[in-house]
């Protein structure tokens, strides 16, 4: 999928590859690239936020990202980008993690679908 779709809600269902659920959408945030200016790919361009400063970068990763994910800087920017959903992992021991457009296959109904299992995404 190129961007995260817009039917998604915080605690939509989230299933893996093999329909086995895995958590719900804790939290999620839609591209800041326009599809219609970078040829119909959202995670072709570089993001607006981006382009406007390493302080305003810094702000708006702080506003978005726990201190406490432990999110390398590339990825924060890469979801801030392309996009994220943040998993609300199911399990005693499941730790949260983070997906991307990437690894959407498709929205069904009320259910989230990836195209890849759990310890595929990226630990929060």
């Amino acid at each position: 999928m190129q961007a995260i779709p817009n039917t998604i809600h915080e605690g939509m269902k989230v299933v893996d590859r093999a329909m086995h659920e895995i958590g719900t959408v804790d939290t999620f945030r839609a591209t800041d690239n326009d599809p219609e200016t970078n040829g119909g790919n959202g995670a072709a361009g570089v993001s607006p936020v981006l382009e406007e400063g390493e302080n305003r970068m810094s702000s708006l990763l702080a506003d978005v990202f726990h201190p406490d994910d432990g999110l390398p800087r590339e990825f924060q920017e890469k979801a801030l980008r392309d996009g994220f959903v943040r998993l609300d992992a199911k399990g005693l021991f499941a730790g949260d993690r983070y997906i991307f457009p990437e690894h959407i296959d498709r929205v069904e109904g009320e259910t989230l679908v990836l195209n890849v299992d759990r310890d595929h995404l990226i630990k929060a």
